[in-house]
């Protein structure tokens, strides 16, 4: 065989991820507050791109779909999500404008301005030559702008510390207690690290962190959770012999032994109960949540609702308040070609393709999201009539081979994608949950379903009747489900429900 360089031609098949690709991928990916930063970039990036400020159902992104109550699989094939695209181009008229700035053929040449009267001028409240405004109306500020901010946790404890200690080194063993003072309200550093850091003796910085544990919120500057619940219940006037004994034996009280804590403690049953009640309602993280956000409320993405007409059944559309409306200038665009150079050319022409890009991909995306919506729907039927013990099982495949999508496509419209139901607010990855087979040769059963029918089991226990894992696999698979003895530990473990022992400990004192 000789060797040496050739020539061949092959022919082959690639993908290549074009920005555009790119950017209709993203767009897909975001849920809605990323969708609308991202198109609020644009809208400042290109100048033919505006906000369709009366947009609604009828806009480019309005999108709704009916269902009915057949079976998923014909009702797949004859009932396919409904969609009314309307795109238009914003008129852009100056005649009214330059009709406005000529005088009226009947005003009087020796009319001065003074003396004429302007409907909607000045003189009604309207913006002054200036720039100004005498009314209110258009103010878009809200009370929360006006609103003093609120003092984080370290300048609350600051403002405490001028005003408990006159003593400037105690002062500044209290600044430097702040400073290291850990998310949870902790202290990791030692007496004895402290004194040494600042030089002075350790009775100096216990007698200051003494007293700042004491500060608002109280429990803070404490080296373990039994010092922090101590001072709290000091506080109250509630550290008594028999509660400080609860505390030393906190490990215990992890384990629910709550026999043995009665014998340590000295007290009967229902004063162990109101003890272990006493120590629920302290706070064991006095400054976790000082400083915390709190969460966003979850807006969600496509509504939901029983349909009005008398074949029952549901009726999907997107949120109008989540999707981002923009439209094409296209008579802004045609207006300055006319008297553009070419390198002006070149920009308004790639600006265009970048707007009617995203246009189209947003079209794109709230198709693709209803229509995924719209099959989840019709496969959890039974979810959203009866509840979450007829959750089917459901995997990414069986979504993508109906709406005839790849499976990583339907992954990205389900993630971080909420759909508001009758029964609440879900994100679509919600109803996909693995099969637990059924051992008489009947439909699976979904995990999720047997996980909240464990829970219920367990939540029906009584003091004298507890269920072990043996119990609960011999209930379901009389119930007709096929599960192991680790499965069932597993998903109890996934619920955070204590094993049988320690449940039987925990209710063999009432709490």
């Amino acid at each position: 065989m000789a060797i040496g360089p050739r020539l061949d031609i092959r022919q082959s098949q690639s993908l290549v991820m074009t920005p555009q690709l790119r950017q209709a991928i993203k767009l897909l990916q975001f849920n809605n507050i990323e969708a609308a930063a991202f198109v609020e970039e644009e809208l400042e990036r290109n100048p033919l791109l505006e906000r369709d400020e009366y947009g609604g159902l009828d806009s480019p992104i309005g999108e709704r779909a009916a269902l009915d109550q057949r079976e998923p699989s014909t009702a797949a094939q004859e009932n396919q999500a409904e969609s009314a695209w309307d795109s238009g181009t914003p008129a852009r008229d100056t005649a009214d404008a330059v009709a406005a700035e000529t005088l009226p053929a009947d005003a009087p040449l020796d009319a001065e301005a003074a003396e004429s009267y302007d409907p909607g001028g000045a003189g009604d409240g309207a913006a002054s030559p200036g720039g100004g405004s005498q009314s209110f109306d258009d103010d878009d500020r809200s009370i929360d702008d006006f609103a003093e901010k609120a003092a984080t946790l370290r300048e609350h404890l600051g403002e405490q510390l001028r005003l408990s200690f006159n003593d400037p080194q105690q002062r500044l063993i209290g600044a430097y207690l702040i400073a290291l003072l850990e998310p949870t309200g902790r202290l990791s550093a030692t007496p004895a690290a402290l004194a040494q850091a600042l030089g002075t003796s350790v009775d100096a910085v216990e007698a200051v962190r003494a007293r700042m544990m004491r500060f608002d919120p109280t429990g803070m500057f404490a080296l373990d959770l039994r010092e922090c619940l101590a001072v709290q219940l000091a506080e109250k006037n509630r550290l008594d012999p028999a509660m400080a004994a609860l505390l030393d034996n906190l490990e215990l009280l992890a384990k629910r032994d709550l026999k043995q804590l009665m014998v340590i403690c000295g007290v009967d049953a229902a004063d162990m109960a109101d003890m272990i009640a006493e120590i629920r309602r302290l706070d064991p993280k006095p400054g976790a949540t000082w400083d915390a956000t709190p969460p966003a409320p979850v807006i969600p993405d496509v509504l939901m609702r029983p349909s009005p007409t008398e074949e029952g059944g549901w009726l999907l559309e997107l949120n109008p308040e989540t999707m981002p409306r923009v439209l094409v200038n296209q008579g802004y665009s045609a207006s300055v070609l006319t008297r553009a150079s070419k390198d002006e050319k070149a920009f308004l022409a790639e600006k265009l393709q970048t707007a009617s890009w995203l246009v189209k991909s947003l079209q794109q995306r709230a198709q693709t999201i209803l229509k995924v919506a719209a099959e989840i729907v019709r496969r959890q039927d039974a979810f959203f009539r009866h509840g979450v013990s007829h959750l089917r099982p459901l995997i990414l495949r069986d979504i993508a081979e109906a709406v005839e999508l790849h499976e990583s496509t339907v992954s990205r419209v389900t993630s971080n994608k909420y759909l508001a139901t009758p029964r609440g607010v879900y994100e679509l990855k919600y109803f996909f949950t693995t099969a637990v087979g059924s051992n008489d040769g009947g439909e699976s059963h979904s995990a999720e379903a047997i996980r909240q029918r464990i829970r219920a089991m367990v939540a029906a226990e009584t003091a004298d009747h507890i269920l072990s894992d043996d119990a609960i696999v011999t209930t379901l698979r009389k119930e007709g489900v096929d599960i192991a003895r680790r499965t069932v530990a597993k998903y109890r473990d996934a619920l955070h429900i204590p094993s049988s022992v320690q449940r039987k400990r925990e209710k063999a004192v009432p709490a």
